[in-house]
Parts: structure tokens; sequence; C-alpha cells
């Protein structure tokens, strides 16, 4: 289910999209988009709150406050249906193509008058943009990426999403009598950065209970197949779920089958009918006499192949089956490893580092926006301040040791925020690309080796910057960037935020290879987002990374020894 929070967040972005579409004031439409964010993030449901308690939220003034307000009192906000009438839904779906803003939007339609991502496309092929001013080949280019991007994404939604639609239904299916066992497979249950239809499963008795009870969810819009075996629906959302009801006897043939990958299943029915079995979803049978041997658990499943039980993130027929047999299986990084999160905030500080506590975290950092992002206003008295309040709440709850830190920009040439005898008084810096994303692979590479090469920086942050289903990574020599990490002891981010998993899993292996190590962190802004690091977690198995590739699993006094990149300017402070 959709949390209050999240409606109003998506609200008021909204609103800041329509006035930037009509030409309002730059800075009204910031307000809204700040608002927003610190809205999304407020861990108390806001549809409980007043006025009042709404304005106590940061960047929440009074004309804000009273349109959420309306809008739990009356379904709607006078003003956003007014600015909606007075925007072409055309522009709209423009909006959604990534690299196109709105107010390109807006041209595209009043001087061209298109009005649908097709009609964007035929006008680019035709070259009917190139008069317009603001448009040139190269816009073109990018136009015609991102709309490939966005065809390419189709009805695919980002594993957060996903992951909270299948456990409100996992949650309600699991309450019907006669329920054993209920869980969802596929590529959810892989973690992939996507996913396309829900797959869940249920072993009972009986199957009418629970395809009756999955069509009566609040959530089902509409009922696509409604069997004895098998039920689809789509969900409020838009998103289809299939349920599949099994003898509690095949639980875990069913189990493992469904969660794929389909690769992987054909590699271990291979091996099946090398040992004379014949694998389905049904259970694990001898071939001559049809004698069940295995079924009820993944695991029995995968020993009588002769197999370890193999984690569903690795199961993509990447070699996780040769290792296996070998006895080469690596034991990946789990949530349970993670002993800090090395991320920043928009929320007060005291509220994150006792949320962060509550998570039974050795260390945590706080690693802001620096200067060269207009989006904190960062100045040297602010961080100053900052770290004096980060000294004072070091050790005071549940005796978690506290990091300060920045997030640099990582500017066209490779420079950072900040000179370096600033930086030096920082305990980890994080440096990341958040500008200027159009560079030439050969200069996008050197920018990005040079701040590896930099002694105060300690890990790249988001290192392609892609957002999924929005903006597409950076072109860059990444083998050269993942040597450069390797040899100056720098280390790369696995962002957990949903809309980021950056690096990727593909990336990861890559990286893994030379030698690379790597932050897990959730680049949290508020509360709530601290639990995205099951995803980031996720992402690094499937990059096959264990405790020791990641370094905040590690102990803090190993993890300080790594952050000073052999500089002999800083020895180790107390660890308590």
């Amino acid at each position: 289910m959709v949390r209050p929070n999240e409606e109003v967040e998506a609200l008021l972005q909204e609103y800041a999209d329509l006035i930037a579409i009509t030409g309002g004031e730059a800075f009204k439409a910031r307000a809204y988009e700040k608002a927003a964010r610190a809205i999304g993030g407020h861990p108390a449901d806001v549809s409980h709150l007043d006025a009042a308690g709404l304005r106590e939220i940061p960047g929440v003034g009074t004309s804000i406050a009273d349109k959420v307000v309306e809008y739990f009192r009356t379904g709607k906000v006078a003003v956003v249906e007014e600015r909606r009438a007075r925007i072409p839904p055309g522009v709209r779906q423009l909006m959604a193509i990534p690299t196109l803003g709105p107010r390109r939007a807006m041209a595209l339609y009043e001087d061209l008058h298109i009005s649908s991502v097709d009609e964007l496309a035929d006008a680019i092929k035709a070259e009917r943009l190139r008069d317009l001013r603001g448009f040139g080949e190269k816009t073109e280019a990018n136009l015609l990426h991102g709309i490939a991007l966005m065809r390419q994404a189709g009805g695919r939604i980002l594993l957060g999403a996903a992951m909270e639609a299948a456990e409100d239904i996992v949650a309600d299916l699991s309450g019907v009598a006669g329920c054993e066992n209920c869980a969802y497979a596929g590529s959810l249950r892989r973690m992939r950065e996507t996913i396309g239809d829900l797959d869940v499963l249920v072993a009972a008795d009986r199957s009418a209970p629970f395809m009756n009870a999955l069509t009566e969810l609040p959530t089902t819009a509409e009922v696509l197949v409604h069997g004895a075996k098998k039920t689809s629906v789509r969900t409020a959302e838009g998103v289809q779920v299939d349920l599949r009801v099994v003898r509690p006897a095949s639980w875990g043939t069913a189990l493992q089958y469904f969660t794929g990958s389909k690769a992987h299943n054909i590699h271990t029915r291979t091996i099946a009918v090398h040992a004379g079995l014949k694998l389905s979803e049904y259970g694990l049978f001898e071939t001559e006499g049809g004698e069940r041997v295995a079924s009820r658990t993944e695991e029995e499943v995968y020993d009588r192949l002769g197999l370890p039980w193999i984690p569903p993130t690795l199961r993509e027929d990447r070699g996780e089956i040769e290792a296996a047999l070998r006895g080469e299986l690596p034991a990946v990084v789990t949530e349970e490893d993670i002993r800090g999160d090395l991320t920043d905030g928009l929320a007060p500080l005291e509220d994150m580092v006792t949320a962060a506590a509550a998570r039974g975290y050795a260390y945590y950092a706080v690693t802001d926006h620096a200067p060269d992002l207009s989006m904190q206003r960062m100045t040297d008295e602010k961080v100053l301040d900052q770290r004096a309040r980060v000294r004072a709440l070091d050790g005071r709850h549940h005796r978690m040791r506290l990091l300060h830190g920045t997030e640099l920009n990582i500017g066209p040439d490779g420079d950072v925020d900040w000179p370096d005898a600033f930086l030096a008084g920082f305990d980890i810096c994080v440096a990341s690309v958040h500008s200027h994303f159009g560079l030439g692979r050969d200069a996008m590479t050197r920018r990005i080796v040079r701040a590896c090469e930099n002694p105060r920086v300690n890990v790249i942050g988001h290192p392609t910057t892609r957002l999924l289903g929005k903006r597409p990574g950076i072109d860059a020599d990444f083998d050269e960037v993942f040597a450069a990490c390797a040899r100056t002891g720098t280390a790369l981010e696995i962002n957990a935020q949903p809309d980021r998993l950056d690096l990727g899993d593909e990336d990861i292996l890559r990286a893994r290879g030379h030698g690379v190590r790597f932050a897990v962190d959730t680049d949290a802004h508020s509360i709530p987002q601290l639990a995205s690091l099951r995803y980031g977690v996720g992402t690094a198995q499937r990059g096959w990374l264990t405790p020791e590739d990641v370094i905040n699993t590690w102990p803090l006094r190993r993890l300080r020894r790594f952050l000073r990149k052999d500089r002999p300017d800083r020895s180790d402070r107390s660890d308590r």
C-alpha cells in the first residue's frame, strides 16, 4: 500500500513540475520539490498531522501545510487541479522521457504540436526539431536514447516498489486459513533491479480460498485470470501479480522453479537428467519408476543434485553452479554483516543518528553534500558546526561511533570541493559526479580517475550516475576507473536507493575482478530510506561480494586504516 507520505510527496512533486511547465517562478518550484522530499521522508504519518504539525517538518511552510490538509480533507487540491487543466495530457507523457525537462516538453507541444512519445520519435527522425531554439543534433541523440530507455523499461517497476507490493500481498495471503507457506519468487526474489510481474506462491491443500482472497484484496483493480492453479490480477498501480498454489509436499521444488532464472533452471534440470532424475515444479523424481526423492525444501532439492543451497541472488547461470560443484560458492554478504552506514541526510542529525543506532550499527557516517552543490547550500561555517554536533553525539546512542564526512562534487576536470587542508578534517570523503554528464568518454574517464587519485577521496559515490528508467549512466572506460580504484585504495559505492542501485551487479562483477573494495550504503536523506539497505545488499550479492569485499562490514579500526589511504598524517582515533 502507498503510504500517505508518498501520496503527498508525489502530489507536491507534480505541482512543482506544473509550476515549471507553466512558466512559474523557479524558486517556487524548488520549494515544492524540497517540501515533497521532506514529507516523503518524514517518519510519522502526515495524514495524522494538522497544519501546525506539518509546519514543523523542515521546508513545509503555511501555504504547503494548508494544501496538504486540503488534500486529506477533500482528496484533491484546487490549485493543483487548476494547473493540471492548463497542461495538455501529452506534455505530461513527454516529461517522462529521460533528459527532456518540463519547459522543453511544453515547447515541443506549442511549436510542433507534439503530444506523444511516438510523435516525438517521428519528429526527430524527420529532423523537425533542429529549427527549434535549444534543440540540436546532440539533443536529438539524447532524446532518442531517452525514448529507448523508456521503452526498454516498459511495464517494469523498480525493485523497491515491487518489494513493497509483494510483501503486502504475502502478508495478506499468509493470514488465510490453511496457508502452510507463502512467499514471493521470480526476479524479485533474485533482487533484479527492475521487476516485470510479481510471482507469489502459496503452499496449501486447497487453492480456492487463496485465489479468491487475491481477487478481493483492496489493491486489486482488475482480475485477469481466475483459476484453480493460477490466478492473475493487476493492482491499482498497474502491477501484474501471478499467484500459484501448490501442495505442501511440492513447496521446495515449486519455489526453486518459480524463482528461476530460466538459465539456472535449465542447468539444474540438466544435472538432474545426468543423475537419472527428472526435476519440475512438482518435485524431483527418479526417471525410472517415478519415485519422488526430494521436493519439500529447496535445500533438500539442491542436496539431492549434489549441490549446496544456492542463494537466489546468484541464480543467473553466471558460474554459480560450477562454483558450487567445486566447493567455491562465495558466502555472500548479508544485512547482518553490515556494521555501519556511510550516508548523508536531510532529516535532523539527531533523528538520523537515533534511527541508525536503533538498527544496531557499530558506526554511522554523516556525509552531507559539499558547497559546489546548491541543494544543501553548505558553507565552511555550517560544516564545522555540523562536525561539532557530530562529535558531541559520538558514542551517546548505544555506544555507536560517528564519523563526520562529506559528499564532494567531482568537477569536469576531476577537482573536488574544498582544499586539501580543509578536507583533512573529515573522517571520510565520498566524491560523486553530479553535473556535466555529457563529457566525452576520455574526458569522463580522466575526471573520475583523477578523483580516485586524490589522497582525500575514499569512496566514489553512485559511480555511473544512472537513474533507472530516467537517466542513463555516463560514458566512461570503467575498467580503467576500476583499475584506478584498486591502485589507489578508493572504494566504489553500491548505492542502495531503488532508483539507483549504482553500481549494478554486472559492473560489480567486473570491478571485483580488478580487486576493488566496495561500500554498500543507503544514501538516505530521511529515516525511512535507511531501510533501503536490503536492496544494496541484494545487489552486492548479485555481484558475488563477500563481507571481505565490503568496507562497512569491517570493524571500525580496520575501516579507519582503509580511509587513511596509507597517508602518514592521520592516526587511529580511539575506537572505545
